[in-house]
């Protein structure tokens, strides 16, 4: 269960992957977009997923809804804005929302750059009208190649000031972390911290290289990095942080079931591994369900629950006096 005393934080959240099927269905009618459904329920099973899919790009392809309605800025500003309207809701103290904006840009040929404006003026507007500390982290989408990803990335350095990370995300299997030195030692240079999806459908070498190559302080997903005892020492040791994503997981068939996923023995090893939502969106849940559902059945005690969530404000892309500030806020709202 949630601690209420504890910050309550949200490291691996996608920002296109958090559209309402509401907002969904409003754009879509106001666009002569089509689609499969008018109605929430209708539209259900095919913008989110229902079943476990048989891998992680058969996962991506249920976004085909969320990004088909990304029409223009204003769209995507709307879109920025109820992710974090979405994330007060759900009594997050933090939240950090990743985009890729070729992701977004590419089903109505949008100009990456201009995506980035409207992401980054709606989720800063949506933290001044709700009151809710957020942080963006950019994503390049290897799915594309490392070409398009240099693209992505100067259109991502353009407001390098308002984002404080970059990730790798997309097709980990055909599109391995060493493509990508050069874009992320330009992002180091920056002064963005790193966050890489690896482990998830490539092993453990691809973690390997997301640390060496990259310089990732975080890993997403992690799964496979359990396949080398050797790298999690090396991850303990040297503070590498896991943003674990129990129900995506499951839903990608990275993992039979919750209980069979690794973040138990993570958190009895000592890694500083945490309970992120990933796409809530698509899967259909929220971060009060992968920490009420999805942990117990993984095997979690409460107090393994607590320590995923201290975890969480440890690895936050936050400087020390921004935690201690949050944890002193959260320790005095629980003393009146």
């Amino acid at each position: 269960m949630i601690d209420r005393s504890l910050p309550l934080a949200d490291l691996h959240r996608h920002l296109d992957g958090s559209v309402r099927l509401e907002t969904i269905l409003d754009l879509g009618r106001r666009h002569g977009i089509p689609l499969p459904a008018r109605d929430v329920e209708g539209l259900r099973p095919h913008a989110q997923v229902t079943e476990p899919q048989p891998g992680v790009m058969a996962f991506i392809a249920k976004f085909k809804w969320a990004t088909g309605v990304m029409v223009d800025e204003d769209a995507v500003r709307r879109i920025a804005h109820e992710n974090v309207e979405d994330a007060k809701r759900e009594r997050l103290d933090y939240v950090e929302l990743r985009f890729s904006p070729w992701f977004m840009a590419e089903p109505h040929r949008l100009d990456p750059a201009a995506v980035v404006d409207a992401v980054l003026d709606g989720v800063e507007a949506g933290a001044r009208d709700f009151g809710l500390r957020v942080n963006v982290i950019g994503i390049l989408s290897r799915t594309y190649g490392p070409a398009v990803a240099a693209r992505e990335l100067e259109a991502l350095l353009r407001r390098r000031e308002r984002i404080v990370a970059l990730d790798l995300a997309g097709d980990e299997e055909h599109f391995p972390c060493a493509l990508f030195t050069g874009h992320f030692r330009r992002a180091r240079a920056a002064g963005w911290r790193v966050t890489v999806h690896a482990g998830e459908a490539a092993g453990p070498q691809n973690v390997w290289s997301a640390i060496r190559d990259l310089g990732a302080t975080r890993i997403g997903h992690a799964v496979r990095a359990s396949e080398d005892p050797a790298l999690l020492d090396y991850m303990a040791e040297h503070g590498i942080g896991i943003e674990a994503n129990l129900t995506s997981n499951v839903q990608t068939s990275t993992v039979r079931d919750y209980a069979s996923h690794p973040l138990k023995r993570w958190l009895e090893q000592g890694l500083l591994a945490t309970i992120n939502t990933d796409d809530p969106g698509i899967s259909g849940i929220n971060l009060a369900h992968e920490y009420e559902v999805a942990a117990p059945a993984a095997g979690l005690t409460p107090e393994r629950i607590r320590q995923a969530q201290r975890n969480a404000v440890a690895i936050a892309f936050l400087e020390e006096g921004e935690k201690r500030e949050m944890i002193a806020a959260k320790a005095d709202s629980g003393s009146r």
